[in-house]
């Protein structure tokens, strides 16, 4: 998607979800880092609300818009068909492989001389 300046931010989610960050963080850092270096990790925190939000800013003009846990939650719960990471969607129809060749090990040799059902030793 290209550029769009008039999308909307959604500023409140993006300060809501940095909060919680801190704060989790934060309680990590005290409870392992209580002997050095406390404060410059906190200020580290703080330093990156500014950085969070520049870049939820950037996505969000690109038109990027991730999913709530309500809409995940409401979404159907369909069957996906296909091996992970290819690019069949779940409303494709199945692929249906065609008959692989026949080979010596399967009984079909096609090499000409040769009967095709033969299973006896050269001598």
């Amino acid at each position: 998607m290209a550029w769009d300046a008039n999308r909307p931010v959604p500023w409140q989610r993006l300060a809501r979800e940095w909060l919680l960050y801190v704060g989790i963080m934060a309680v990590v850092f005290v409870l392992f880092f209580r002997d050095n270096g406390l404060i410059g990790i906190m200020a580290g925190l703080l330093a990156s609300g500014p950085m969070y939000l520049a870049f939820g800013y950037v996505l969000a003009k690109f038109g990027y818009q991730r999913k709530s846990l309500r809409e995940l939650r409401a979404e159907p719960k369909t069957p996906r068909r296909g091996r992970a990471g290819s690019r069949e969607s779940a409303d494709d129809a199945p692929v249906t492989r065609a008959k692989p060749a026949p080979t010596k090990r399967t009984g079909g040799s096609a090499v000409a001389g040769r009967p095709g059902g033969s299973r006896r030793k050269r001598r």
